[in-house]
């Protein structure tokens, strides 16, 4: 049984706050493991001792170093923003700062009468 005293943890609040807001478990445990690796990323910082900067930071190193998707480098920006916004309160300068992931290169395929 929990003491109704002692202050939740940030993931537990993240949860918490999650469930509030009817997000589906899998959003629940993507976005969990978006800010643990963002904590840990910074040396295991409180995100409230940080910023704009270091969500910057951690963004750019996943496009650079990490080479992911736009994709996934946009769920781990939404995974931040929900963090300082609906948990911590906190409201972010924009981040235009950071080293966007590339988008792939599709050519549309266009058939002609007779292949359709």
């Amino acid at each position: 049984m929990k003491n109704t005293n002692t202050p939740l943890k940030l993931l537990d609040q993240v949860r918490d706050r999650i469930r509030t807001k009817h997000y589906s478990l899998r959003t629940e445990t993507q976005y969990t493991q978006w800010i643990k690796r963002f904590i840990l990323f910074h040396g295991k910082r409180h995100p409230q001792a940080m910023g704009a900067a270091e969500i910057e930071a951690f963004l750019t190193h996943l496009a650079v170093a990490g080479k992911v998707s736009a994709s996934t480098q946009n769920q781990a920006l939404s995974a931040l923003l929900f963090l300082y916004k609906e948990v911590l309160s906190i409201d972010l300068p924009w981040l235009d700062k950071v080293v966007r992931a590339r988008q792939p290169q599709r050519l549309p395929t266009v058939l002609t009468r007779t292949e359709v």
